[in-house]
């Protein structure tokens, strides 16, 4: 075994030692199911004042709306109490920075691969993509009606949420 992960195997540890969440069923404490970017700056339950336990925490590049992340929620929606769902983009971000081409064309730099096939999910209008996934979940037939949804952009430099949607 290699020693790439030793360090995180021993913050484990030290986590699993105060670890006090044994026996939770794994529903949304506040009702709330938080959709946002995979961004490394973004803490999805601290920006919101919640902890682990309180939401369900669903995370891919550009905070978007999938077709999975629209499973989740049907799953949150139904089974885990959610009753509030916001989707939160952010300033600076990445799928935001540049075209789809612009961004594969980084990619096939990177890596040396062909990934033309690849659907990366570029935002080329931030605002129009964050109305549209609110749109998506306040109207999916599992869901809509169901649930209040807002959409939010989350300043990386302020740590401050705008309501957008």
């Amino acid at each position: 075994m290699d020693q790439h992960f030793d360090d995180l195997i021993a913050a484990n540890r030290d986590y699993a030692s105060a670890f006090d969440m044994q026996g939770f069923d794994g529903i949304a404490k506040s009702g709330v199911a938080i959709v946002t970017c995979m961004d490394s700056r973004i803490d999805p339950l601290g920006m919101v004042g919640l902890k682990p336990g309180d939401a369900k925490i669903l995370r891919n590049p550009g905070g978007r709306v999938t077709g999975r992340v629209l499973i989740a929620l049907v799953l949150g929606v139904n089974l885990l109490n959610v009753d509030r769902v916001i989707v939160v983009q952010h300033t600076r971000c990445a799928m935001a920075s540049a075209s789809e081409q612009e961004l594969k064309q980084r990619i096939m730099d990177a890596s040396g691969q062909d990934i033309t096939w690849m659907d990366l999910g570029a935002i080329s209008d931030a605002a129009a993509t964050l109305t549209e996934d609110v749109h998506r979940v306040e109207t999916h037939p599992v869901i809509g009606g169901r649930v209040k949804v807002a959409g939010f952009v989350y300043d990386v430099d302020t740590g401050l949420l705008a309501r957008k949607a």
